[in-house]
C-alpha cells in the first residue's frame, strides 16, 4: 500500500482559491489550465481542487514580476547623470 506523504497538502475549492487571490473562479481555472497554479480533479463526480501551496508560489512569482517591472520602469526614467554619478540629477532622493 502506498505511503501518504508526511507533508500535509491542503486542497482548496476553486471558489476558496478565487477568494484568496481576489479574482473570479473562471480566472482561477484559467490559471490551472495554463499551469500557473497546481490543481487536481478528485472525487466522483470529479471536482477541481487547487493546492494551497501553489497559490503562495503564484503570489510570490507575481510579486517578483512586479518588483522587476518597478526596477525596469525606474531605470527607464533615470538620466545619464543619475546613472553615471555626475551632472544634474532630475529625481533626487
Amino acid at each position: 500500500m502506498p505511503e501518504i506523504p508526511t507533508a500535509e497538502v491542503r486542497l482548496l475549492a476553486p471558489a476558496q482559491a478565487a477568494e484568496i487571490l481576489g479574482v473570479s473562479v473562471d480566472e482561477v481555472m484559467t490559471l490551472v489550465q495554463r499551469g500557473e497554479v497546481r490543481g487536481v480533479r478528485v472525487g466522483a463526480p470529479a471536482r477541481w481542487r487547487i493546492e494551497e501551496a501553489s497559490l503562495a508560489e503564484y503570489l510570490d512569482a507575481q510579486a517578483e514580476i512586479a518588483r522587476r517591472m518597478a526596477l525596469w520602469n525606474e531605470s527607464q526614467e533615470a538620466s545619464f547623470p543619475e546613472l553615471w554619478g555626475t551632472g544634474h540629477i532630475r529625481h533626487g532622493d
